[in-house]
Order: C-alpha cells, then structure tokens, then sequence
C-alpha cells in the first residue's frame, strides 16, 4: 500500500480511533510453494491495550496449513470508501473537466504473528472474548469447554490469537489539495449523499484542519 506522506495519519491515535470502530476485515495468508495467497473474510475483536486481535474459524477452513506454515500474516481493514468524480477534483482556475477521478478510503494493515488456539480453554476464552466485543448486551451463554451449549461446539473450531507487529495506516482524503478544491469536494459529497460520502466528507474536512 503506498502511503504518501499527506494520506499518512497525523499520529497512533487517528487510526487506533479509527480501528476501534470497526471489526471486520480480511486475513491475507502467504500460501504454500505453487498456491496463490489466502485472503480470509472475517469478524475479528481488536485490543490495542493487548497488541492483539482475536477470532476463529471453522476447522475445515483450507488456510490452516498455510498459516502453519507461514504465521506471519497482515489482517487488512478498509472502509469510509467513495469514488470522487473527476471535475471535483479539478484545480483552481482550469477546466472541470481536466480534474482527475480518484478513489477515498481510510485503510488500517496490521501486520502480525499468528499464533493458533486449539487448547479448549483457551478457545472458549478467544470465544468470550469475541462475545464481549460483539454482543456486550449479553443474551448468550457464556461459552466453557465441556459444558452445554457450546462447549461440544469447540472441537469444530480453531482460534487465532494475531500479534500486532507493525501497522501501516493511510487516510486518502486530498490532504495535499488546495482549500477551494476540498471545499468543492465537500459540497460534492454533500450533495451526492450517497453510501459512504458523510464519513468521506467528516475526513475530507477534519483533515484538511489538521485535527
């Protein structure tokens, strides 16, 4: 991901805000000699305080031999996306139709080590964990190996615990463009009101201040 020194968050706390608002994204896995890549969609709770996220998957899931094989993975989230016409972003005094189209999007790849859960306990414990994130308002057991009703359920899983090792952040959001452009850019956005385009707008602007 290239990362130009005005798309680069302003300091850790923009893209931790950022991330701690979201919990879904893809796990991309180095595959074994002769295969493509594994990309894995998935729900996962992240914890700054840890320096860890956590999830699960199915026991069938083909991945695993890969990520045995390979731990070292980047667990890649991407939202607050919106394509932005061309003549929006047209400098000051030339043709709106000169303006370059782009794309927007705020971006988080946290690089890791995978460390795989297969104790039952343990297990049980990435489960609660992802419980407390996801359904805080409780309504569900709590989940305890050996015990009804999920505990048979366990064995049919393998936990994922991902040490963060490094994190490239990237807010595109025309830092770089001149003020009567990012304002033309905001009141595009504004109009379109399509998905995406106030959480677009909300950067566009809270970048171009600085804050």
């Amino acid at each position: 991901m290239l990362i130009h020194p005005w798309d680069a968050p302003h300091d850790d706390a923009e893209w931790q805000h950022w991330l701690a608002g979201r919990d879904f994204g893809q796990l991309a896995v180095n595959g074994l000699p002769g295969e493509p890549p594994w990309v894995q969609p998935l729900h996962f709770a992240y914890d700054a305080e840890r320096g860890e996220a956590v999830t699960h998957l199915a026991r069938p899931n083909p991945l695993w031999a890969a990520l045995e094989a390979h731990p070292e993975v980047v667990l890649s989230v991407v939202d607050d996306y919106v394509y932005v016409p061309g003549p929006w972003q047209a400098p000051p005094r030339t043709p709106p139709e000169h303006g370059t189209p782009t794309s927007f999007y705020a971006a988080v790849q946290l690089r890791c080590t995978a460390h795989l859960v297969d104790d039952p306990e343990a297990k049980a414990g990435v489960l609660n964990r992802q419980m407390a994130h996801f359904q805080p308002e409780g309504g569900s057991a709590r989940v305890a190996a050996g015990e009804v009703p999920y505990g048979r359920l366990l064995s049919g899983i393998r936990g994922i615990r991902l040490e963060v090792t490094g994190v490239r952040a990237k807010f595109k959001y025309a830092s770089h463009r001149p003020a009567e452009t990012r304002e033309r850019i905001a009141a595009g956005l504004a109009a379109r009101g399509g998905p995406g385009d106030a959480a677009a707008r909300e950067h566009l602007l809270r970048r171009g201040t600085g804050t």
